[in-house]
């Protein structure tokens, strides 16, 4: 059960990112990127030294990921591409990281603010000198191709993420992955909808109640709007997505990463009740369905590994943890967020493997599901 849970969950981790995504991009396993500079780097792993020369006993082919021992940290972005507009830069709309400890016993899944003030490093590949700006640019100063305006490279943009989520958190980021929305609804549709309790009234600015898209006019959406009431709710993937979209709630951006952590932790359980975690041909149909809205970089490793390696982590051991922020001005102008104190002593207490008492002495950050 531990292994179907936490199969089911790295799907899930990969696959639901699209919370308020939207990127163009084929499947593809590649090296990890060259180190950012100011990011924190992979400490290698040691190769074993050579034994006796007396042969050692033939042994069976280990399993994938066998000799993953961790910590792991898994980058999940959402991104705003609207690949409707020619040049449109792509901007991290949801960045979520996944921290695994060493031994592998636990997880943490936590949200970074898409407005959090941060010093994003100098990217020569795009040509952006670096600077003190909102989190969810660094998606898009790193996209930019010299000389070509007209196709930005989301690639690139992860890259110089990667790097600033590495550099603010201090965790060095293993492997990473970005979906469409496209690929968000064609998933939870795929599985038949999602049993999600809607923990407060959202309106949505996006959909009307039958699922067409709203009509705008200039900056300001018109017409009749979806509404999600508290309570038990099933949804299927058009309603998924808009719900885990909406940010203009009681509580903000802070309140849509909570919904999209719920979102996820309801998907991983869906998939483990219909088996899908135990079903290698189901789980290649849905990547292979999903095609060209995924995009997974994994450093040389596969998604199977990830998995295979997560294996003993109970279901009670995945932990949702939301950080508290608040809004940086300057001169009475809003500039983006900033996290308190607890947010940034919480991603101390990761990197000195204390968050299990760190949470005990500050429950209010473990998200209810």
């Amino acid at each position: 059960m531990r292994r179907r849970w936490v199969l089911g969950l790295a799907l899930v981790a990969v696959l639901v990112v699209a919370a308020g995504a939207v990127v163009t991009a084929r499947l593809v396993s590649r090296p990890s990127p060259a180190p950012i500079a100011g990011s924190a780097t992979p400490t290698p792993t040691p190769t074993p030294s050579a034994g006796p020369s007396t042969p050692a006993p033939a042994s069976p082919t280990p399993p994938p990921g066998a000799d993953i021992r961790g910590p792991l940290n898994l980058l999940l972005v959402g991104v705003d591409t609207r690949v409707s507009v020619p040049g449109w830069e792509p901007h991290a709309d949801a960045v979520l990281v996944l921290h695994v400890p060493a031994g592998l016993g636990r997880a943490y899944l936590f949200s970074l603010p898409r407005d959090l003030v941060v010093d994003i490093p100098a990217y020569p590949k795009s040509g952006y000198p670096g600077g003190r700006t909102k989190l969810t640019h660094a998606m898009s100063y790193g996209s930019r191709v010299p000389g070509d305006k007209l196709h930005p490279s989301t690639a690139q943009g992860y890259e110089l993420l990667r790097g600033t989520v590495s550099r603010y958190t201090g965790l060095r980021i293993d492997a990473g992955a970005v979906i469409t929305f496209t690929g968000f609804d064609k998933l939870v549709t795929a599985l038949g909808g999602v049993d999600l309790y809607v923990d407060q009234r959202v309106a949505s600015i996006h959909r009307r109640p039958d699922g067409r898209y709203r009509d705008r006019v200039g900056s300001t959406y018109v017409g009749p709007q979806m509404v999600y009431q508290q309570g038990n709710r099933h949804l299927n993937g058009w309603q998924a997505l808009d719900y885990a979209r909406q940010r203009y709630t009681a509580g903000g951006d802070y309140t849509r990463q909570r919904h999209q952590q719920q979102l996820i932790r309801a998907l991983a359980r869906k998939i483990l009740d219909q088996g899908l975690a135990r079903d290698p041909d189901r789980v290649q149909q849905v990547v292979d369905a999903l095609g060209q809205t995924l995009v997974y970089v994994g450093g040389g490793r596969r998604l199977v590994d990830f998995a295979y390696a997560l294996g003993g982590v109970p279901a009670a051991g995945f932990v949702l943890v939301a950080l508290p922020g608040d809004a940086v001005g300057s001169g009475g102008s809003y500039r983006g967020e900033q996290l308190r104190p607890v947010g940034r002593q919480f991603l101390a207490a990761l990197r000195a493997g204390t968050a299990d008492p760190f949470l005990t002495d500050h429950p209010s950050l473990k998200v209810k599901t």
